[in-house]
């Protein structure tokens, strides 16, 4: 796969992280006043407010299948797509919720119809090969070996075909777009130069690296809609799946197709709400629901910077890692002892060259690296190291079944001052976002033409 079919996926850039920021998570804006009692023509349909509906549309009496450009899509479909969202997040729905969830999933799943028809059509297939290395992928991501993650999924009243679909029309999709859509798009030196003095003048302003779920929210679904979103965090601190799981497959904005990453966006990008937030949020952590205009929304800090200056996390460590095993059948009081004398044991270090003395009286076990990237370090780590001098230790960390640790900081290679990215970067980076807005058009106009014939 190319470097820029690569990005497609988890880059939004600058005018799709804007379009995910506003208006994708549900601002609304006021309907201007009119006297002759209709709504304004903005979308040429001059519908009258005062209406009368005749008939009754209710798509929950929908049973949830289809047929999709003469491709069925069974209910049996649509139950193991939902039986694996359901596991996922360990959720308890309600019928209502259920049903919901259920019309989310069938859209979600002609969608990937689309995409695999429309890249079968031009001559773009998925080798079995290919799928089987990015299922194996995923159910390390799920923490499971292959075979667990199938049994996983049997177990619960999902199937690894429906996880084969799902993987394969992300990778037609995203190749599609590389042969059809990439060599079309271009991106002029004006355009380049002016990103690059803009990012001259925006010099030192925090830069955030955002990720969102946005669940819409009417007046009168407010109270449901935010205990749902409170319940679906919950979930992801558990950390069984990473956040851009939860945001394709629950997030109500256009950037659930890229994992509902905004990208890089400073605060004045964003709503006040959200703003506000991002600039109290520590790397790696999960806050909201955050009620922003037409719903809530859930943000995950991926990372932080400032615009042309160097990125602490990108600073190279020199550190020795010291761990104490726990044997089988220790107590928890055990361990909790144990523990307590090894951090009393850590304040006694006396910088790295100790090290190996200390860790021989206590038996512990001693590895040295050279070379790790602050932000490589787990999120919570990464904040305590930025704190450290050389010479420093953590505070223990880490379980008895895995044993609890420490991290001494034996050396630190800073990084130079932040420099403006090259010409050949924004390029890039400005030839993804079109790329991305295509893509976004390409699936509507699918959509549009698509004949489709609900069961």
């Amino acid at each position: 796969m190319g470097k820029k079919a690569a990005r497609i996926a988890r880059l939004s850039g600058m005018a799709l992280a804007l379009a995910g920021a506003t208006a994708a998570i549900g601002q609304q804006v006021p309907p201007a006043t009119v006297a002759d009692q209709s709504v304004p023509d903005n979308a040429g349909l001059n519908i009258p407010q005062n209406l009368q509906i005749f008939g009754k549309v209710d798509p929950n009496i929908r049973k949830a299948t289809a047929i999709v450009n003469d491709n069925v899509l069974t209910g049996t479909d649509v139950d193991q797509r939902l039986a694996l969202i359901v596991a996922a997040n360990n959720a308890k729905l309600t019928p209502e919720e259920a049903d919901r969830l259920r019309l989310q999933v069938l859209r979600q799943l002609i969608d990937e119809v689309l995409q695999i028809q429309q890249a079968k059509s031009a001559d773009v297939t998925i080798t079995p090969a290919e799928l089987t290395q990015s299922f194996d992928r995923l159910a390390k991501n799920f923490n499971r070996t292959p075979e667990q993650f199938r049994a996983f999924l049997a177990s619960q009243g999902a199937s690894e075909r429906s996880m084969l679909r799902q993987i394969e029309a992300e990778l037609a999709w995203q190749r599609y777009l590389r042969r059809r859509v990439e060599p079309f798009v271009n991106v002029s030196e004006e355009e380049v130069k002016g990103i690059l003095d803009r990012l001259e003048a925006a010099k030192g302003a925090d830069e955030f690296k955002l990720n969102e779920i946005y669940l819409a929210a009417t007046p009168d679904r407010a109270e449901q809609v935010y205990a749902n979103a409170r319940q679906l965090i919950a979930e992801i601190q558990k950390g069984q799946a990473p956040f851009g799981y939860y945001a394709r497959n629950f997030s109500e904005a256009s950037t659930r197709g890229v994992n509902g990453d905004l990208g890089w966006v400073r605060a004045a990008q964003l709503p006040a709400e959200l703003a506000s937030a991002a600039a109290q949020m520590q790397v790696g952590q999960v806050v909201g629901p955050v009620q922003v205009p037409g719903g809530f929304s859930i943000l995950y800090l991926e990372d932080k910077r400032q615009v042309l200056t160097a990125n602490a996390r990108d600073a190279r460590l020199s550190l020795k890692q010291m761990t104490i095993k726990f044997p089988a059948g220790t107590t928890q009081a055990q361990a909790s002892q144990r523990t307590a004398d090894f951090a009393t044991t850590i304040r006694k270090l006396q910088g790295c060259g100790s090290v190996e003395t200390v860790a021989a009286g206590i038996n512990a076990e001693v590895v040295q690296n050279d070379a790790i990237r602050v932000r490589d370090l787990p999120a919570p780590l990464q904040e305590i190291v930025l704190q450290l001098q050389v010479g420093q230790a953590t505070p223990p960390f880490g379980n008895p079944q895995e044993g609890v640790r420490t991290l001494v900081i034996c050396g630190r290679d800073d990084v130079a001052t932040g420099q403006l990215p090259g010409a050949e970067q924004i390029q890039n980076q400005l030839e993804q976002q079109r790329v991305n807005l295509r893509a976004q058009q390409a699936l509507r106009d699918l959509r549009r033409d698509a004949v489709i014939e609900y069961r």
